[in-house]
């Protein structure tokens, strides 16, 4: 059996048991995805190009001492790697604000637009706080499927696949998950502006 047909977690277990090669083809299936990402919220070859490098630096520390344990879930464990390096980039770079309190990924985490000035920073923030407001108002597996769809860029295959269920059953719950945000924020007059 090649190597491309195998599942992620056969070759995550191949790579832990001294198969180096069933790394470069995890590395393959899936980086066009994981550097997208990086580089929609970097905008920078060269630091996306470096923060991909780090990513696979720590996947590669993790499976080494055998800590890994998201058992099928490879792509989202390593975009929260991936995630979580940006959100340090941004931090140390002292372009995004710190989030107290939170582990939660920020809509507007990323923006690199200086031009805002003190107002629109302020707006955003509370823009963000609504929506995150918003969320939590809704069932847990509708709020689920948004933010793995919206704050982890996964298909709703994938979410499918992670959640237990079916493509339609998943976007059934994006489907009503943005139906009922809107009628929360149609009942409480909420205008969300940015």
């Amino acid at each position: 059996m090649a190597n491309l047909v195998l599942p992620d977690a056969v070759l995550v277990k191949n790579y832990i048991s001294g198969d180096e090669s069933a790394l470069a083809t995890l590395i393959e299936r899936h980086q066009s995805k994981i550097y997208g990402f990086i580089y929609s919220k970097i905008n920078d070859r060269d630091l996306s190009d470096d923060i991909f490098q780090d990513t696979f630096i720590k996947v590669i520390k993790t499976l080494k001492l055998q800590s890994y344990n998201e058992e099928g879930k490879f792509l989202p464990w390593v975009m929260r790697i991936a995630h979580n390096l940006v959100v340090d980039y941004y931090r140390k770079a002292k372009k995004m604000p710190y989030q107290r309190d939170s582990e939660e990924f920020s809509i507007f985490s990323f923006m690199t637009d200086n031009s805002l000035n003190v107002e629109g920073q302020m707006i955003s923030e509370q823009v963000e706080l609504d929506l995150t407001k918003l969320l939590e108002q809704l069932p847990l597996d509708q709020r689920e499927v948004i933010m793995m769809r919206m704050y982890q860029d996964l298909s709703f295959k994938e979410i499918a696949d992670l959640t237990g269920v079916s493509i339609n059953t998943a976007l059934g719950r994006m489907r009503y998950a943005l139906l009922n945000l809107r009628k929360i924020i149609e009942k409480n007059q909420i205008i969300l502006t940015n």
